[in-house]
């Protein structure tokens, strides 16, 4: 499928597609690259809410930051945001064998990072917020699956119980890594740099993950 190129676009921008390549040089609707099942979006500036909706496959890479609730319930592919996103970014994430997502988010977030997330790999590099906590309230509340990386020496202090951290061994950052460096060559950014500072990762309680949001077990 040829490339096409949009000046600006309204809500579900690429929703369903399966390969091409779509670029945006204004900010798009909500819910770009809804359902995307392999085609790759790139947005030369800012994206709305719901940034790869239920998204299977593909890319989105967006040159600027992004609103609330991106990587919503997304089971596969890769987003890649230079700045922020807002709001319970990848909430409902999941993964099925080699089905993994991806979301990697440059700067900061707002609550509800991963809420209730069921799989899949979410980075937070923090960029120009290392004097402080790079994500909002209630990060990993009702997680249950796939793990969060947050390039910060300031963990949050309100995690909920049935989420674990912990500092990134090598094993862990041989996943994160490869991610970190793509990053680093779209948006231009040092991934030697990125990845010479502390990351620590969150992951679910595998012993009793719904302890603290229902009855103990």
């Amino acid at each position: 499928m040829e490339q096409k190129t949009y000046a600006l676009g309204q809500r579900y921008i690429g929703a369903g597609q399966s390969e091409g390549t779509i670029i945006l040089n204004e900010v798009p609707g909500n819910a770009l690259g809804a359902y995307l099942d392999g085609a790759n979006i790139i947005v030369n500036c800012s994206a709305q809410d719901a940034t790869g909706d239920t998204m299977n496959a593909g890319e989105i890479t967006i040159h600027g930051s992004t609103g609330d609730a991106a990587g919503y319930a997304m089971r596969g592919g890769a987003i890649y945001v230079q700045g922020d996103a807002g709001y319970r970014a990848g909430i409902h994430m999941k993964e099925y064998k080699e089905k993994v997502p991806v979301l990697v988010i440059g700067g900061r977030t707002g609550s509800f990072l991963g809420e209730y997330q069921a799989g899949g790999i979410i980075i937070v590099l923090g960029i120009g917020s290392e004097d402080r906590q790079p994500v909002g309230n209630f990060c990993g509340t009702g997680m249950h699956g796939g793990r969060i990386y947050l390039r910060t020496a300031h963990l949050p202090k309100d995690l909920p119980e049935q989420v674990v951290a912990h500092k990134a061994t090598e094993e862990d950052m041989q996943i994160a890594a490869p991610l970190v460096q793509n990053y680093a060559e779209k948006f231009g950014a040092d991934a030697e740099s990125l990845l010479r500072d502390e990351y620590y990762v969150l992951r679910p309680n595998t012993q009793n993950p719904y302890k603290q949001l229902y009855v103990t077990n």
